[in-house]
């Protein structure tokens, strides 16, 4: 099996392996895909309800959610749609796994949210690249948001430290005009 393209990453000590949230009612399944995606090399979390997911996104750090999209009770499509509401959460990638011919459910998915939508049949290796690709493009849309945020504070750093200037300088200005004043005013 190849190696997930967080495995080729030199991590910090201690850094540990992303975890995928699997959301799938059918517990059979759930089985088969949590194991699967352990042996894909990522640590797996599981949960059988939209609620319960949300719940698990509040108790544990997820990098990933792999959910079915039709489901009794909450959708998938609603799952999305309360990850995307959840301000801790909203960027956190979301799959939903459908049938081959639910093109409604599938368009539905994607206007709600999801990052993408997976047919029934799928090869494991593919999902588990998907799955790489997603956390990888995941964490580098992070350092970039940093990055920008850092960025943006240098620059009010910068304009707070000219505008001070700029306030010092008209203060030297003024000073300088009213010594000019002052000097003028004992010549004569």
């Amino acid at each position: 099996m190849d190696v997930a393209p967080w495995q080729n990453e030199v991590h910090e000590a201690g850094a540990e392996a992303p975890r995928v949230l699997i959301v799938q009612p059918n517990r059979a399944y759930l089985g088969v895909l949590a194991r699967r995606i352990s042996e894909g090399g990522y640590r797996v979390a599981t949960a059988d309800t939209a609620a319960s997911a949300m719940a698990e996104l509040h108790r544990l750090s997820v990098s990933l959610i792999l959910s079915e999209l039709r489901m009794p009770g909450t959708s998938g499509v609603e799952l999305v749609s309360m990850v995307r509401e959840d301000p801790v959460h909203r960027e956190l990638p979301v799959f939903l796994v459908t049938g081959r011919s639910d093109t409604d459910g599938a368009v539905q998915a994607y206007r709600s949210g999801a990052d993408t939508v997976i047919a029934k049949p799928f090869h494991f290796e593919v999902l588990i690249a998907r799955i790489g690709r997603e956390i990888e493009r995941s964490k580098q849309l992070a350092k970039l948001r940093n990055d920008v945020a850092a960025l943006d504070a240098r620059v009010v750093g910068r304009a707070i430290e000219l505008g001070e200037m700029r306030d010092r300088w008209l203060a030297s200005e003024a000073e300088l005009r009213r010594l000019q004043e002052k000097i003028r005013s004992t010549e004569a």
